[in-house]
C-alpha cells in the first residue's frame, strides 16, 4: 500500500521541488571545474548534502507518501542501476586485451563502429565496459583524445543502443510492456542517419589531429605484437549478463514486498544472477589481469555515490511529470501535440532525468491521448499498427539524446570517470554540452526531425 492519502504526490509538488535536483547538478557542473581537489575529496558529502535537502523536508510534509517513494526509487530504481553497472564493470574489466593496437584513424573508427553495433544486443553499458579501455591504451601515445572519447560517448554508449531492448533501458521498458522485441529495429534508419553523420565527423577530426602529430607510434620498441585476449571466459559471464537481463523480461515469477515496495521475482531473481557473475568473474580471473587492465573500483564507486544522490533529488521532478495534465508542467504536457513534439520533449528531459522513466511518462500520454480506456498492452499495439511515428518518436528521442550530458545515460558518466583516470582531460559538465554535444548533436537531431517527424 502506497498510503494512506488519496492524493497523488506528483499532484501537488510544485516546481519548486526540483531545486534540490538543480542544486545537485549544478553541483557536478561547476565543482570539477572551480573546486577540483575539493570536489575529489568531499563528492560524497556533497551527494549527501543535497540526498538529506529533499528527504528530510519531504519525510517530514509527506510522511508516509515520501517513505513510500523514496523506497521505492531506491530499491526499484536505484539498487538494480548499480547492479548491472557493477556487474558489467568487473567482468569488463577482466577482459584484456593484449598486443599492438595503434590508434590511427581508420583503426579508431573501426573500434568505434564495432562499439555501436554491439551497444544494441550487449547493451550500451556493457560495450561501453568491454571496450573503453582498449580504445584508450590504442590512443595513449596521442596528444588530442578528449573528443575521441566524447564521439565514444556520443555513439557506443547512446546512439548504438538503439535497435533492441537490451540496447538502452527505455526500450527495454517498452518490450516489458508489449513492445515486440525486434519491432525497435524500425529506428534503423534514423541511428544509421545520425551514426553516419557522427562517424565521418569524427573520421575527419582525428585526420586532422593525426597528421598534426606525425602519427607517432604507440609502442617505442616498434615490435608489432600480436592481437590476444587474457581472461576470454569473462565473456561467459558477460553472455550470463545479458541472459538475465532477458530473462527478467519474458519470465513471470511473481511478486514480493520488501520494505512496502512491490518487486517482481524475476527482478530480484536477476539481480542475485548479476551478483553471482561478477562474483565468478573476480573469483577465476588472475589480479594480472586487472592490474595489466588499469582496473580499480574508483570509478564505479564515484557513480554508485553520485548517483544516489541524483535518484533522491530527481524524484520530486519524474512525479510532476508522472502527474500529466494534473501536475505542475500540465501545460508542457498538453503542448505535446505532434511526433517531433515527442522527439524532443521526451530528449531534452532524458538529457537531464533517468531516460527510463521519461519514456514512460510520454509513453503513457501517448496512450492516453490515442486510446484511452484501453488496456495498456493492447493499446500499445493499437499504437504501433496505427500511429508508430509518435512510439518511434519517443524512442529515439529517449536513446538518442542521453549522449547530450553526462547523466543522460548510466556509462557517460562512466566513461568520463575512466578516461580521466587513465589521464584523458575530459570536458567540465557544461564544456561538454557547450563545445560537443550542442553544436555536433543538436544539428543531427534536427535533421532526424526533419527526415523523419516532419
Amino acid at each position: 500500500m502506497q498510503s494512506g492519502h488519496s492524493t497523488d504526490l506528483g499532484e501537488v509538488l510544485t516546481l519548486w521541488s526540483t531545486l534540490p535536483f538543480a542544486g545537485m547538478l549544478l553541483s557536478i557542473a561547476l565543482f570539477p571545474l572551480f573546486a577540483p581537489r575539493f570536489w575529489h575529496h568531499h563528492f560524497g558529502k556533497i551527494s549527501a548534502f543535497w540526498a538529506l535537502v529533499v528527504s528530510v523536508p519531504f519525510l517530514y510534509l509527506y510522511r508516509g507518501q515520501a517513505l513510500y517513494e523514496f523506497l521505492h526509487i531506491v530499491l526499484a530504481d536505484y539498487v538494480p542501476f548499480v547492479i548491472i553497472l557493477t556487474a558489467l564493470y568487473t567482468v569488463s574489466g577482466n577482459i584484456l586485451l593484449r598486443g599492438t593496437l595503434v590508434g590511427t584513424p581508420a583503426v579508431n573508427t573501426g573500434m568505434l563502429l564495432i562499439g555501436t553495433v554491439l551497444a544494441s544486443w550487449m547493451g550500451t553499458t556493457g560495450a561501453s565496459m568491454l571496450l573503453i579501455r582498449p580504445f584508450l591504451r590504442a590512443n595513449s601515445h596521442r596528444k588530442n583524445r578528449t573528443f575521441m572519447v566524447v564521439f565514444f560517448i556520443f555513439l557506443v554508449s547512446n546512439v548504438g543502443g538503439s535497435l533492441t531492448p537490451l540496447g538502452d533501458p527505455p526500450l527495454f521498458l517498452g518490450f516489458l510492456r508489449g513492445v515486440p522485441f525486434f519491432w525497435t529495429f524500425k529506428l534503423f534508419w534514423q541511428m544509421l542517419c545520425v551514426v553516419a553523420v557522427l562517424l565521418t565527423l569524427y573520421f575527419i577530426m582525428d585526420s586532422y589531429f593525426y597528421r598534426r602529430e606525425d602519427g607517432t607510434p604507440a609502442t617505442g620498441t616498434g615490435e608489432n605484437v600480436p592481437l590476444s585476449i587474457d581472461g576470454a571466459h569473462n565473456f561467459i559471464f558477460l553472455a550470463g549478463i545479458i541472459g538475465a537481463v532477458f530473462m527478467s523480461g519474458v519470465v513471470h515469477l511473481g511478486e514480493v514486498t520488501v520494505l512496502g515496495i512491490h518487486r517482481p521475482v524475476q527482478d530480484l531473481l536477476r539481480d542475485g544472477i548479476l551478483i553471482l557473475m561478477a562474483l565468478l568473474s573476480l573469483a577465476t580471473t588472475r589480479r594480472e589481469i586487472r592490474e595489466d587492465n588499469e582496473f580499480t573500483w574508483f570509478p564505479m564507486q564515484e557513480v554508485a555515490i553520485l548517483f544516489i544522490g541524483i535518484f533522491l533529488t530527481m524524484m520530486p521532478c519524474l512525479k510532476i511529470l508522472q502527474a500529466g495534465e494534473k501536475g505542475h508542467l500540465a501545460v508542457l504536457i498538453r503542448t505535446v501535440q505532434e511526433p517531433y513534439h515527442y522527439f524532443w520533449v521526451t530528449g531534452v528531459l532524458s538529457s537531464f532525468l533517468d531516460n527510463a522513466p521519461t519514456y514512460l511518462t510520454f509513453l503513457s500520454s501517448l496512450l492516453g491521448k490515442f486510446y484511452a480506456g484501453t488496456e495498456a498492452r493492447e493499446a500499445v499495439g493499437m499504437v504501433i499498427n496505427g500511429n508508430s511515428i509518435y512510439l518511434k518518436a519517443i524512442s529515439a528521442g529517449a536513446v538518442f539524446f542521453g549522449a547530450n550530458t553526462y547523466i543522460g545515460n548510466a556509462p557517460n558518466f562512466m566513461v568520463r570517470s575512466i578516461a580521466e583516470e587513465t589521464g584523458t582531460p575530459m570536458p567540465s559538465f557544461f564544456g561538454y554540452m557547450i563545445k560537443y554535444s550542442i553544436p555536433i548533436l543538436v544539428p543531427c537531431f534536427l535533421m532526424i526531425t526533419l527526415l523523419f517527424y516532419l
